[in-house]
């Protein structure tokens, strides 16, 4: 799968998600712990950018700062020019709700709510879709999509661990996001499962989402179309079609 590298016109497209200098310093009992140390990073439309390094390099708190879930120390992210290092927490969540699609290893899942109230709270939170019928017929359409349609009735309890990490995926979708990022999607499930959630990612990308999935296993890494390491919070490596980072 090829990443999107022009424009129609020949041009250069211009980047959906800019990260400059970014750092985060931690404050421990130990002293000061440098999670990521001047991270400068662009993402183009169409991407999907594998983020991979060792446990502590960074991978985490990179998306987390992305997200908004986390406040970096110095720099800057801006998604579609919207500066995320200017928000605050609740500016954050409500920019989150309506641009991102966020995807955890450990699904995050509320556990009282059905299959389809899960994929339908985001809309109700973020107001896109008005009418309970209209959510009802996106939430469906979005659980056909990851093929578990017919298990909307049940608790996240009931689903397997992949049927529960596609139902993650229909939920992240729910507000019809261009970014999605995801955190070690495929860490819990075994390697059949674990690819036929990457074939879930691969489909989104050719429908034109953006997607940036991190990842320790270099099988899943290979999967995107860019590849970047860190390494102490650094950047150490950029693989990919061509982009380069300013």
């Amino acid at each position: 799968m090829n990443s999107q590298t022009v424009d129609h016109d020949g041009s250069k497209p211009k980047p959906l998600i800019r990260l400059q200098e970014v750092v985060k310093i931690y404050n421990g009992f130990a002293g000061k712990v440098v999670a990521l140390d001047g991270i400068t990073l662009q993402v183009f439309p169409g991407e999907f950018l594998v983020v991979t390094g060792r446990s502590g390099s960074g991978k985490t708190t990179l998306v987390n700062l992305l997200t908004g879930l986390d406040r970096m120390t110095s720099g800057e992210i801006w998604v579609e020019d919207s500066p995320m290092h200017r928000f605050t927490p609740e500016q954050a969540a409500k920019f989150r709700g309506r641009k991102l699609g966020v995807i955890f290893q450990s699904f995050e899942l509320l556990p009282t709510l059905t299959v389809l109230q899960n994929v339908m709270l985001p809309m109700d939170f973020s107001g896109r879709y008005s009418s309970l019928r209209e959510q009802k017929e996106r939430a469906l359409s979005l659980l056909e999509q990851v093929e578990i349609a017919e298990h909307f009735r049940k608790l996240p309890a009931a689903l397997s661990g992949g049927q529960q990490q596609r139902l993650a995926i229909a939920r992240a979708m729910a507000n019809d996001p261009e970014v999605l990022v995801a955190d070690e999607p495929t860490g819990s499930l075994d390697s059949v499962t674990a690819n036929t959630v990457m074939d879930i990612f691969e489909n989104l990308v050719q429908q034109g989402r953006t997607i940036l999935l991190v990842t320790h296993d270099m099988d899943i890494a290979g999967r995107g179309s860019r590849r970047i390491t860190l390494f102490d919070g650094r950047l150490i490596g950029d693989e990919g079609q061509g982009r380069s980072n300013a």
